[in-house]
C-alpha cells in the first residue's frame, strides 16, 4: 500500500483512489522473462465500493464505503470515497473468516468475522459478492504463504520466491475451484473502473458520514477542498507555465484505466509533449488517450498467449533450480556455522591455555559468563515469542471451533430447508397432477412459486459450496500455524538445551579451577568460591526472571533432581549432572520422545512381540508406564494371583505381628531419603509400603523380609501407585524373575551373580578388568547392591525406570547388560585413576553421573552383543556349584572347630556371654 492511514497525499494525488497509485494492474512488456505471466492470471488491485452496516441510533444503517486491500499487512482499508486521503479504519483479514447468507433480507450480504468484531457488508449484486469473497480468500491464503523475509533486490526476491509462491497460489486456486467455480470480474464494480464511477447515492448525506471517525472525515474534506481550489487555479492560469501541474492529476489517474502493458515511467518525446502543453487539459482528452491504448493491449494479449507454453516450461526449470540452490545454501550455512563454532571453541581453549596467570584465566571465565547472559537474553526473547504464538494459536483454534460449530448449524439448517423444498416440490407435483379443471391462475402461481424455490435451492447450494471452501482453507491455515508453533517450540527447546550445556561447561570449568587452585592463598580462591556460590544459586532467581524452564527440584516421581550433598565439591557435581540430564531431555524430546509416545499411543492391546521388546528397551512414556507394568506383572504372576489374596494377607498381619515387623519399621525411614513421597510427614506412601512388605513377609515365609525389598516395593509403588499392584510386582520380581535363594540368609544366588559379572567383565572389558586387578579393587563391594535392588540406589530415576521397563519383560539378563554398560560408559575415566582409594571413591557415586540414557541403552543392547542366555545359565550353574561347595567346606570347618572346643572343655573367657545366655537376650 502506498497510502498508509497516517499519510496525507499532496494535492496532485487527491484524485487518485487509495490503493491504486504507482502499481499497474498488469506487468509491462518490458519486464524480464522470468516475471512474465499471462495477462488473465496477473493479480489486480482489489478495491471497490461496498455498503457497510454500522452506526448508532437514528443514523444506524447501510453506509457506502470505498474498500481497498493492502497486500503487505493483509488489511482491508475503507474510506468514504475513493478520493479520500486517509482511510477511516481497517479490517485485519489474517485471522478473519468469511460467511455469506443465502437467506439474508437483502441480496449480496456477507460477513467478515474477526476475533474482535463482526463486519456486515453488502455488494451491489450477487456476482460481486461472490467475487469479493473469493478474492479475499485468495489474498488471505497468499499472505499466509508469503515468505517471511525477501532478499535485498526485487529480482532476487522473484527468482527465489516467485515461482514457488505462484505455484502454491495456483494449487490453492485449483482446490477452491473444486468447491466453487471462479466468478468473473464484475464490470465497473471493482478495480480502477469502480473508482471512476460516481459514488452510489445514499438516502441522505448525513447518514453516510462516520461520526466515529469524525476527525478523519474533516481531514479528508479539507484536503479535497484544498485540492479542488488548486486544480481550479491551475486551470485558469497560463497554459504554458501551469501545464505540468494541470497534467499531474491526469497522470496519476490514467494508469489505473489505461493500457497496463505501457511502462509506468515512460519518457515522453519533447516533440510530442510541446503541443500537448499548449492545449488545456479538459475532459475531451481522456477518451482520446483511452482509444490509443487498446491496440497495445490487444497486441500484448496475443504475444502473451503465444508465449504461455514457453513461460510454463521456464517456470518449472526455475522451480527445480531454486530448490537445488536452496538446499546447497542450507548445506553451506550449516557447514559455516559448524566451522565458526569450532573456531570459537579453539580460540577460547587456546586463550585459556596461553594465559600465564590465574587472573587472566579468571577474566576468560568472566567473558564466558557474559556470553551465557547474552544467550539467556536470546532464549528469553524466543520464549516470549513462543508464548505469543501459542496464544495466537489458541485464539485461532477457538475461531476454527466456533466456525465449525457455525458451519454445522448452517448445514443442519440447509438440510432442513432442502427437506422442506423436497416436500414442497412433491406437493407441487401432486397439485399439478390434479384433474385439468384447475384454473390457469392457480397453475401460474404454482409455477412461479416453483421458480422461487429453485432459486432458493441454488442460493443454498452456492452458500454451501462457499462455506466448504472456507472451512477447507481455514483448516489449512490453522495447520500451518500449528506447524510454525511446533517449529518454534523445537527451536526454543534446542536453545534451552544449548543453554544448559553452556552452563554445565561453565560449572565444570569452575570445578576444574577449584581443583587446580587447591590450597593456594590469596584473593583468587575466595573469588572462585563466590562464583561457585552464585552459580549454584542462579536457578532460583534468574531462571524465573528470563522465562526459562528451570531444572525443577523434584522429578516426576518425587526424586531430588539435584541431590543435597554436604560437600561443596559434590554439590557442584550434582548441579552439573542435573543440567546434563535437562539438556539430553530437551534435545531428545522432539526427535526421539515424541515419535516414541506416538508409537505407544497406537498400542491399545499389548502382546509379546519383537516390536514390544524394542519399545520396552527404549523406555515407556510416563503416562503409559502404569498400564504396561500391570500387564508385565500379570504375565509373571497370573498363576499365583487369587481374588482377595492380598486382603487376606493384610488381615493376618493385623491379627498377628510378624517377626520381621520390627525390621520393616526400621527400614521404612531409610527408604529413599531423597524422595519427597517417603520423607513428607503427610504422605501416604510409607503406610502403603509397610502394608506391602508385611503382606509379602506372610506370602513368602522362606524369605520373610530382607533388606533391599523395601526399595523394590517402593519403586513399584511410585510407578503403579496402587499398593496391591505394587505387592504383586514385588512377588513377580522375587519369586519369578530373580533366581531362587536370591534373598535367602546366605544370599547364594546373589553371590554367584557377582562372580558371573566378573567373568563377563573379563570377556567384554579386558582392559578395565586388568586395571582393576592391578590395583586390587573388589567390584562386588560396589555391584552387589546393584543386583540386590536392581539399581534402585544407583541410577537417576529416568534411566532407572527404563532399566526396569526392560527388566520386567526380559528378566535378569537386562541387569547384567546394564551393569556392563555402566562400566563401559565410564571406562576411560576409571582407567585414568591410578590409586585404589581414588577408584573406590569414584565408584561410590559414578553411576549418578550418567545422564545420557540413549547412549547407555545403545551400549547395553548393541555394544555388549552377543549376549546368549545359554552362556549366562552355564556360568551361573558353575559358580553356584563352586559357591555351595565352599559353603559346605566352611560349614565342616565350623563343626570341627566346635567339636574340638567341646572336647577340650574350654569355658568362655571372662566377660564373654555363652550362646545359651545370648539366646535368652536375643
Amino acid at each position: 500500500m502506498e497510502d498508509a492511514p497516517e499519510r496525507t497525499p499532496s494535492s496532485s494525488e487527491s484524485t487518485q483512489p487509495p490503493g491504486l497509485s504507482k502499481e499497474p494492474e498488469v506487468a509491462s512488456p518490458g519486464d524480464s522473462e522470468g516475471c512474465a505471466r499471462p495477462l488473465d492470471t496477473v493479480p489486480k488491485k482489489l478495491c471497490g465500493y461496498l455498503s457497510k452496516f454500522g452506526g448508532k441510533g437514528p443514523i444506524k444503517g447501510w453506509k457506502c464505503r470505498w474498500f481497498f486491500y493492502d497486500e503487505r499487512k493483509c488489511h482491508l482499508y475503507y474510506s468514504r470515497t475513493a478520493q479520500d486521503a486517509n482511510p477511516l479504519d481497517s479490517i485485519d483479514l489474517s485471522s478473519a473468516v468469511f460467511d455469506c447468507k443465502a437467506d439474508a433480507e437483502e441480496e449480496g450480504t456477507f460477513e467478515i468475522k474477526t476475533p474482535s468484531r463482526v463486519i456486515t457488508l453488502k455488494a451491489a449484486t450477487k456476482q460481486a459478492m461472490l467475487y469479493w469473497l473469493q478474492q479475499l480468500q485468495m489474498k488471505r491464503w497468499e499472505f499466509h504463504n508469503s515468505p517471511p523475509a525477501l532478499p535485498a533486490t526485487p529480482a532476487a526476491a522473484l527468482a527465489e520466491n516467485g515461482p514457488t509462491l505462484h505455484l502454491k497460489l495456483e494449487q490453492e486456486e485449483a482446490e477452491l475451484e473444486e468447491f466453487l467455480c471462479p466468478v468473473k470480474t464484475p464490470t465497473g464494480l471493482v478495480g480502477a473502473a469502480a473508482a471512476l464511477q460516481p459514488v452510489p447515492a445514499m438516502p441522505s448525506a448525513l447518514q453516510n458520514i462516520s461520526l466515529k471517525h469524525l476527525g478523519t472525515e474533516i481531514q479528508n474534506t479539507m484536503h479535497n477542498i484544498r485540492g479542488n481550489k488548486q486544480a481550479q487555479a491551475a486551470a485558469h492560469g497560463p497554459l504554458v507555465e501551469d501545464s505540468p501541474q494541470g497534467g499531474e492529476p491526469q497522470s496519476g489517474e490514467q494508469p489505473s484505466i489505461s493500457d497496463p502493458s505501457i511502462p509506468e515511467k515512460e519518457p515522453e518525446d519533447p516533440a510530442k509533449s510541446a503541443p500537448r502543453s499548449s492545449v488545456p487539459s479538459g475532459p475531451t482528452q481522456k477518451p482520446k488517450r483511452q482509444s490509443n491504448t487498446f491496440p497495445f493491449f490487444s497486441d500484448g494479449l496475443a504475444r502473451s498467449r503465444t508465449a504461455q507454453e514457453k513461460v510454463a516450461a521456464l517456470e518449472q526449470q526455475v522451480l527445480m533450480l531454486t530448490k537445488e540452490l536452496k538446499s546447497q545454501k542450507e548445506l553451506v550455512i550449516i557447514l559455516h556455522k559448524a566451522l565458526e563454532a569450532a573456531q570459537q571453541e579453539k580460540r577460547a581453549s587456546s586463550a585459556y591455555l596461553a594465559a600465564t596467570e590465574d587472573r587472566d584465566r579468571l577474566e576468560l571465565v568472566r567473558h564466558k559468563v557474559r556470553q551465557i547472559a547474552e544467550l539467556n537474553q536470546r532464549v528469553e526473547a524466543l520464549e516470549q515469542g513462543r508464548e505469543r504464538l501459542a496464544h495466537e494459536a489458541g485464539l485461532r483454534e477457538q475461531q476454527v471451533q466456533a466456525l465449525q460449530q457455525h458451519v454445522q448449524l448452517l448445514m443442519d439448517k440447509n438440510q432442513a430447508k432442502q427437506q422442506v423444498i423436497c416436500k414442497l416440490t412433491q406437493k407441487l407435483t401432486e397439485d399439478l397432477a390434479q384433474p385439468a379443471d384447475a384454473t390457469n391462475g392457480d397453475f401460474l402461481s404454482q409455477q412461479e412459486r416453483m421458480e422461487h424455490l429453485k432459486d432458493d435451492m441454488e442460493a443454498y447450494r452456492t452458500q454451501n459450496r462457499f462455506l466448504n471452501s472456507e472451512i477447507h482453507q481455514v483448516t489449512k491455515i490453522w495447520r500451518k500455524v500449528a506447524e510454525k508453533e511446533k517449529a518454534l517450540l523445537t527451536k526454543c527447546a534446542y536453545l534451552q538445551a544449548r543453554n544448559c550445556q553452556v552452563e554445565s561447561k561453565y560449572l565444570a570449568g569452575l570445578r576444574r579451577l577449584q581443583e587446580a587452585a587447591g590450597a593456594e592463598a590469596g584473593d583468587f580462591p575466595e573469588l572462585l568460591q563466590q562464583l561457585i556460590q552464585e552459580a549454584l544459586q542462579w536457578e532460583a532467581g534468574e531462571a524465573d526472571s528470563v522465562g526459562l524452564s528451570p531444572v525443577s527440584e523434584y522429578d516426576d516421581y518425587g526424586f531430588l533432581t539435584v541431590p543435597d550433598y554436604e560437600m561443596e565439591d559434590l554439590k557442584l557435581l550434582a548441579k552439573i549432572q542435573a543440567l546434563e540430564v535437562r539438556s539430553h531431555h530437551l534435545l531428545a524430546h522432539e526427535a526421539v520422545e515424541r515419535p516414541l509416545r506416538d508409537r505407544w499411543a497406537t498400542l491399545t492391546e499389548l502382546a509379546p512381540s519383537a516390536e514390544l521388546k524394542q519399545l520396552l528397551r527404549a523406555g515407556v512414556p510416563r503416562e503409559h508406564r502404569p498400564r504396561v507394568w500391570r500387564w508385565l506383572v500379570h504375565r509373571r504372576v497370573r498363576h499365583l494371583q487369587a481374588p482377595g489374596c492380598y486382603q487376606e494377607l493384610l488381615a493376618r498381619g493385623r491379627a498377628c505381628e510378624h517377626p520381621a515387623a520390627r525390621q520393616i519399621e526400621l527400614d521404612l525411614n531409610r527408604t529413599f531419603p531423597t524422595n519427597k513421597h517417603f520423607t513428607c510427614p503427610t504422605s501416604s506412601f510409607p503406610d502403603k509400603l509397610r502394608r506391602v512388605l508385611l503382606a509379602f513377609s506372610w506370602q513368602n515365609p522362606t524369605i520373610g523380609y530382607c533388606q533391599g525389598l523395601n526399595r523394590l516395593a517402593a519403586i513399584a509403588l511410585l510407578v503403579l501407585e496402587d499398593e496391591e499392584s505394587a505387592f504383586w510386582c514385588l512377588v513377580a520380581i522375587v519369586e519369578t524373575i530373580l533366581p531362587a535363594e536370591y534373598y535367602s540368609k546366605t544370599l547364594t544366588a546373589s553371590q554367584a551373580d557377582q562372580r558371573v559379572l566378573q567373568d563377563l567383565l573379563s570377556e567384554k572389558l579386558p582392559r578395565l578388568t586388568a586395571h582393576l586387578g592391578q590395583h586390587r579393587v573388589d567390584l562386588s563391594l560396589i555391584t552387589f547392591n546393584w543386583f540386590l535392588v536392581v539399581f534402585a540406589d544407583s541410577l537417576i530415576s529416568d534411566i532407572l525406570l527404563r532399566v526396569w521397563d526392560a527388566f520386567l519383560y526380559e528378566g535378569t539378563k537386562v541387569v547384567f547388560r546394564y551393569a556392563l554398560a555402566i562400566f563401559k560408559y565410564n571406562e576411560e575415566a576409571i582407567l585414568q585413576l591410578q590409586d585404589s582409594l581414588e577408584i573406590y571413591q569414584y565408584l561410590r557415586f559414578f553411576t549418578k553421573t550418567i545422564c545420557d540414557s540413549r547412549k547407555l541403552m545403545s551400549i547395553a543392547f548393541n555394544d555388549m552383543n552377543p549376549f546368549p542366555m545359554k552362556q549366562l545359565r552355564q556360568l551361573r550353574a558353575a559358580h553356584r556349584e563352586r559357591l555351595e561347595a565352599e559353603l559346605r567346606e566352611l560349614e565342616l570347618l565350623k563343626v570341627e572347630y566346635l567339636q574340638r572346643r567341646a572336647s577340650l572343655g574350654r569355658a568362655p573367657p571372662e566377660g564373654c556371654v555363652s550362646e545359651d545366655e545370648g539366646e535368652g537376650d536375643s
